[in-house]
């Protein structure tokens, strides 16, 4: 293993070092002053693992990620920022596989590195390879919840763009009129303007429904999945709040996305895996892709309770399936239960996100 840091310093690079020594682990550390990183070096190095501090400059970190994406494809992408920026820990979800809370730390970063490895050969497992080859044509990614998520991204974007984006679908359009009206959301007058109900509801609201419509279509069988779905992502931003509860409310919609595939097809697969692979089709960020792998047996997971964690709370509490009580006692989130299925309990039967 080869991990490349780029760093302004090389003191934190060489205690990194000696940490990863302190354990046994033959790894190979590389520092890479940040100044050299912005070169185009980084290829060079033929990186593993790859860690960045946005901090020293996150421009730079970024064009870095986004070349060893290029040049080392396989290579696991991380970056480490101070706790609290939201907006940007989600910018750098579309560069890097994780976003690590500075200061640098090994068991974190090894951990990292290590659950990104694990996903990355399960996803390559033949026989999954085998399963999907047999579904044939996979659902194609969600166009109009990706546009909407680009949109969003600019700070400056207005209300009539976003608008326009929802007006192309005449379902999803009745859909956010009825959302915007439900007793969750409804503070006075009744409201028929599409444009008055995209704001009513928030960004956060919207880009939910709008996943959940494009994902799970309409039909008998479709509208209590996107049901179930809502309430999950609704529950798993709860359960996670911060910065993480954006990308918690995602994962929980997608949780059973497998469920989509056909099951014949899948007979020796697990459906999260199915889907999990789906996922990482589309192209979505891998913490995502990884809630979804193992939101089932969250104890496949080393580190801290998070985005999967959150998902495997809220999936069984919505499906009523068995939550995972030694995985809770492990991170030491057990005694959060009580107050998880008080949520559960008191969420929007649509999970803020109802289906027309």
């Amino acid at each position: 293993m080869h991990l490349v840091v780029a760093w302004e310093h090389g003191d934190e690079v060489a205690h990194l070092q000696d940490a990863i020594a302190a354990r046994g682990l033959d790894w190979q550390v590389s520092w890479l002053p940040l100044d050299d990183a912005a070169t185009g070096s980084a290829g060079d190095l033929q990186p593993d693992a790859l860690v960045c501090t946005a901090d020293s400059g996150w421009s730079r970190c970024r064009l870095l990620l986004d070349e060893v994406r290029v040049r080392q494809p396989h290579a696991v992408r991380i970056v480490l920022m101070e706790a609290g920026d939201n907006a940007r820990a989600v910018d750098a979800l579309e560069h890097a596989h994780r976003v690590l809370p500075e200061p640098l730390d090994a068991r974190t970063v090894i951990e990292a590195v290590r659950g990104v490895l694990d996903l990355q050969v399960l996803l390559d497992d033949p026989q999954l390879k085998r399963a999907i080859e047999r579904v044939g044509a996979l659902p194609s990614a969600p166009k109009q919840y990706l546009a909407l998520t680009r949109l969003l991204r600019d700070p400056d974007v207005s209300t009539h763009a976003i608008t326009a984006i929802i007006a192309q679908d005449p379902a999803l359009a009745a859909r956010v009129l009825r959302l915007s009206n439900s007793a969750y959301y409804a503070i006075g007058r009744e409201i028929g303007d599409l444009r008055t109900a995209v704001v009513r509801l928030g960004q956060d609201a919207l880009r939910r429904l709008v996943l959940a419509s494009e994902v799970f279509a309409s039909g008998a069988d479709m509208d209590g999945m996107r049901e179930r779905a809502l309430r999950t992502s609704w529950l798993a931003s709860q359960i996670l709040p911060g910065s993480g509860a954006g990308v918690a409310a995602t994962a929980g919609l997608l949780a059973d996305v497998g469920r989509l595939l056909p099951r014949e097809a899948l007979s020796d697969v697990p459906h999260s895996y199915a889907g999990a692979y789906l996922l990482g089709l589309w192209g979505l960020p891998t913490p995502i892709v990884e809630a979804v792998a193992y939101h089932q047996h969250p104890t496949r997971m080393s580190g801290a309770f998070w985005i999967t964690g959150a998902v495997h709370v809220a999936s069984a509490l919505v499906n009523g399936t068995e939550v995972d009580h030694e995985y809770l006692q492990r991170v030491g989130a057990l005694h959060l239960m009580p107050q998880w299925r008080a949520l559960a309990a008191a969420s929007p039967a649509d999970g803020g996100g109802a289906a027309a």
